[in-house]
């Protein structure tokens, strides 16, 4: 997906059995779509930020989806069951976390990385992709929070100064 593209069609089922579109959450002011994984090490040293992230503007009504595309038949752990357990560890209820079985939804978007961010403002335009911050090994290290400064941006209404940062993480495990 290019900056200013609109969000594409999807269902997919969530942790909890149920079905989710990309109109699920369609009164939120801007969607945070992040392409992630329960085993990448880069993935997994984000989920304490990401929910973090989550609860500083839930208020200002962000929407939050995490999307697990990788083939979970090489590995479990990236089943619904993997992605329950996950989950779980973190205890959060307004937190969409949907398997792209069959990797449809990750291709269109052209993620190739866990975690890779695409975030949509109210018009479901995108307006930044890429990287969370700039430090993935040492949250206490970081100097630029690229996402946090798109969402502030999003919300406000205004040009995000950074729309487009290379992700950085594990390569998205593809169905061979």
């Amino acid at each position: 997906m290019n900056i200013g593209d609109k969000l594409i069609n999807f269902k997919l089922q969530g942790t909890d059995g149920e079905w989710y579109t990309n109109f699920s959450l369609a009164d939120r002011y801007a969607l945070c779509i992040i392409f992630t994984s329960n085993t990448c090490d880069v993935a997994k040293s984000y989920w304490k930020r990401i929910f973090e992230l989550y609860d500083n503007y839930e208020e200002d009504n962000l929407g939050l989806i995490l999307i697990n595309s990788n083939d979970a038949t090489s590995d479990a752990n990236e089943s619904l069951g993997g992605m329950k357990q996950v989950l779980s560890q973190y205890r959060h209820e307004g937190v969409l976390y949907l398997k792209d079985e069959d990797q449809s939804v990750a291709k269109a978007f052209g993620a190739t990385k866990t975690p890779e961010v695409f975030l949509f403002n109210s018009r479901r335009e995108l307006v930044y992709t890429g990287i969370i911050d700039d430090n993935w090994e040492n949250e206490t290290q970081v100097m630029m929070v690229y996402l946090e400064d798109a969402i502030e941006y999003c919300l406000d209404g205004l040009d995000i100064d950074y729309p487009e940062m290379p992700a950085v993480g594990c390569d998205i495990a593809w169905k061979k």
